[in-house]
């Protein structure tokens, strides 16, 4: 998949210094996810169902 036009973007919590945060890009009908301090490395593709998913597991750990 080429997302070499896909725009990325940060959660509002993530700070500036690097930390651990990841970066979320829409692409039709699906949503990449990408370590934010490796922009060139791998992502994961999933529906945007199984992003809502995630989304709503990870606010409840």
């Amino acid at each position: 998949m080429d997302l070499s036009r896909a725009v990325w973007r940060k959660a509002g919590r993530s700070t500036s210094n690097g930390g651990e945060c990841v970066e979320v890009a829409r692409v039709p009908g699906t949503v990449a996810i990408r370590d934010s301090k490796d922009p060139m490395g791998p992502y994961l593709i999933v529906t945007p169902e199984d992003f809502r998913h995630l989304a709503e597991t990870l606010k409840n750990v």
